[in-house]
């Protein structure tokens, strides 16, 4: 297994870490807030291996069939675990009906994915779905460092830890649907040209085969 692929099955592995320092069984620290920064450091680090796992598969023609099968699957799984466990977690930030959006929309755009793929063509990831990305990490930080402060003093500087998470999921929520909506607008597009090349090359065969008939006779 090369190096961006092994990154990538680590990120797998580390989920259920993450999850487990967001549980009651995680260890309490000596430092008020030590739970939350801790998780939120982690989930940091994992999100940016997915860059860089991307970054090397890149760089050094490492790009397997395996690979383009577990990248994906990491981020869908770390994200789906994030929401599901932050519902629990801090539910005064974070919604149900959030984190059925949220996985909805990642079943969705897979699913999109994996019929274009079947049809022979791709759908490149949108500007709408790499900023849905920034803010799901955003946004889970802020959810989850929310649950031990509503705002972080520095004298006279007030950083609001709540507004910042709520204006964060909400925001990603809505960029969520937008980008889903843009997914499929991609995929009506592609499906839509491919359909109409298809009858053209139907048609132009359907032709030769009459012009070839008339020759015939």
């Amino acid at each position: 297994m090369n190096l961006p692929n092994s990154i990538t099955m680590s990120r797998i592995i580390c989920i259920p870490v993450f999850l487990w320092m967001l549980s009651p069984f995680f260890p309490h620290t000596s430092w008020y807030g030590g739970q939350e920064i801790i998780a939120s450091l982690f989930f940091i680090v994992l999100s940016i291996s997915d860059g860089v796992d991307g970054y090397l598969a890149r760089s050094r023609g490492q790009i397997t069939t395996m690979g383009m099968l577990l990248d994906p699957l990491a981020d869908k799984l770390l994200v789906t675990a994030a929401y599901i466990t932050l519902v629990a977690y801090n539910p005064h930030i974070v919604k149900p009906w959030i984190a059925v959006i949220v996985i909805g929309r990642e079943f969705l755009v897979n699913g999109l994915r994996s019929i274009a793929s079947t049809q022979g063509f791709t759908i490149q990831a949108s500007d709408l779905g790499k900023l849905k990305t920034l803010i799901q990490i955003i946004s889970v930080v802020a959810a989850i460092l929310d649950h031990g402060w509503h705002a972080w003093h520095f004298g006279w500087f007030l950083m609001p830890v709540d507004l910042i998470a709520v204006a964060g999921i909400y925001w990603m929520a809505a960029v969520s649907v937008i980008s889903a909506i843009d997914y499929f607008v991609a995929f009506w597009r592609k499906i839509d040209k491919a359909s109409t090349h298809q009858r053209s090359k139907d048609n132009a065969f359907v032709l030769s085969r009459k012009k070839s008939a008339r020759q015939g006779s």
